[in-house]
C-alpha cells in the first residue's frame, strides 16, 4: 500500500551504506543462536498491531509473529516486537535489524524485485477506499468532487486517490500526514471530508473513534492490497520457513485443526495430509530444520488462520470485518493452502 520511489531511496541508502547480503541460512541460524525472533510490526493500528493496557502488543500481525516464534521454538512469547514506521520499514528489514516484516505490507512486483527484500504470501487481502461521515449524504466515491481527503503521505493510497479523482474528472485536495493515528484524528476533527486508505485501516480507524457509528466506509475497492510477510533478498532457507509457517497457518484451518482439539486430531486422524501437518510422521518439519510437531505448537499458540482473524479483525471484534475474501477458498474466499506433502 505504499508508494515506490521514496521506499526505493531509502533502502537503496540502506544497502549502499554496507547492509550485509544474506547468505544462505544466515538468517535462521541467527536466529536460533539468538533465541528470539526480531519482528517488525506497525507503531499502532487497531486489529494487525497494537499495545493493550497493559503495555502488551496484540492484534493479526502479532499473532503471526508470536506463532512464528512458537514454530521456531515451541514458545510464542520468544519473539521481540519492533514497532516500524512506514518510511522505515523496508530499510529495518533490509539492514538487518528485524529477521522478518509483518506489517501490513502489500506485496507488490517492485518491492520484491528491486530493493533486495521478498515477500513471502499473502495473508491478507485488501483494497483501497473512502470512509466518510454518515450524515455526509455521500453514497459513492463518484458523490465526493472537490472533497478534502485525509492520507498518508508516501503511500500508494495517495496515488489510488490522486488517479482516482483525476479519471473521473473531479477536483480534490490531498491533507498529508506521516502516521494513521494523525490523519484519523484530523479526519474526526474534521480538517477532511474524507479519509483514504486500505479497508482493514478504515475499519480500524473507525473502531477506535470516539463514536464508531458515525463514520461510513464506502462499498467500492480502487486496487488490490494483499498483505503477507517480507523477508531478506538470498536467504532461500529464511524464506521457505516463513512460507510455509502462514501456508500452515491456513492449511490448520482447511483441515480442521483448531487451538482446541489439535492433541486430539494429532492422536486420532488417520488422514495422510493431517498426519504429516501435525507431525505424526516428521518430514514438514525436518524439511525445514524444525521440531516435528512445529505446526502443532504453532496452533497451541495462536489458533488457526480463522481463530487469528476472527480474534482480532472478525465481526465480533472492535474492528468488526467480515471475512470476505479472506475466507477459505471452499467458502468463496481467496484463501488457498499449498499442498504440505
Amino acid at each position: 500500500m505504499r508508494r515506490m520511489s521514496a521506499v526505493i531511496a531509502l533502502v537503496a541508502t540502506a544497502l549502499c551504506s554496507g547492509a550485509p547480503e544474506a547468505r544462505a541460512g544466515a538468517t535462521l541460524d541467527a536466529v536460533k543462536a539468538r533465541g528470539t525472533l526480531n519482528c517488525g510490526i506497525h507503531t499502532g493500528i487497531a486489529g494487525f498491531a497494537r499495545p493493550d493496557s497493559r503495555g502488551v502488543w496484540q492484534g493479526f500481525d502479532v499473532d503471526f509473529c508470536r506463532g512464528l516464534a512458537a514454530a521456531l521454538f515451541n514458545d510464542p512469547d520468544k519473539v521481540r516486537f519492533t514497532p516500524l514506521s512506514t518510511p522505515l520499514r523496508f530499510t529495518a528489514l533490509s539492514s538487518g535489524e528485524v529477521d522478518v516484516l509483518f506489517r501490513t505490507s502489500t506485496a507488490t512486483m517492485l518491492r520484491d524485485t528491486s530493493l533486495g527484500i521478498r515477500t513471502v504470501m499473502p495473508n491478507f487481502y485488501d483494497g483501497h477506499g473512502f470512509m466518510v461521515r454518515a450524515d455526509a449524504k455521500i453514497a459513492k466515491a463518484t458523490d465526493m468532487g472537490g472533497a478534502t481527503v485525509c492520507l498518508l503521505q508516501g503511500t500508494t493510497n495517495e496515488l489510488i486517490t490522486a488517479d482516482f479523482f483525476r479519471t473521473n474528472n473531479m477536483t480534490m485536495t490531498p491533507v498529508l500526514f506521516e502516521r494513521a493515528d494523525q490523519a484519523a484524528e484530523a479526519f474526526q476533527a474534521g480538517r477532511c471530508d474524507a479519509y483514504g486508505s486500505d479497508a482493514s485501516l478504515l475499519a480500524a480507524a473507525r473502531s477506535s473513534m470516539r463514536n464508531p457509528s458515525d463514520w461510513t466506509i464506502l462499498p467500492e475497492r480502487f486496487s488490490k492490497e494483499p498483505y503477507g510477510p517480507y523477508v531478506r533478498r538470498g536467504d532461500d532457507e529464511w524464506y521457505d520457513v516463513v512460507r510455509w509457517y502462514v501456508n500452515a497457518v491456513i492449511q490448520a484451518e482447511e483441515s480442521g485443526v483448531t487451538q482446541a482439539n489439535v492433541d486430539e486430531v494429532r492422536r486420532t486422524t488417520t488422514n495422510p495430509d493431517t498426519r504429516r501437518l501435525l507431525g505424526v510422521t516428521p518430514e514438514l518439519g525436518q524439511a525445514i530444520k524444525v521440531d516435528p510437531l512445529w505446526v502443532v505448537n504453532v496452533v497451541k499458540a495462536v489458533g488457526n488462520y480463522g481463530e487469528i482473524y476472527d480474534r482480532h479483525m472478525g465481526p465480533a471484534s472492535p474492528v468488526g470485518l467480515p471475512r470476505g475474501v479472506n475466507e477459505l477458498w471452499t467458502r468463496g474466499g481467496l484463501l488457498y493452502a499449498l499442498p504440505m506433502r
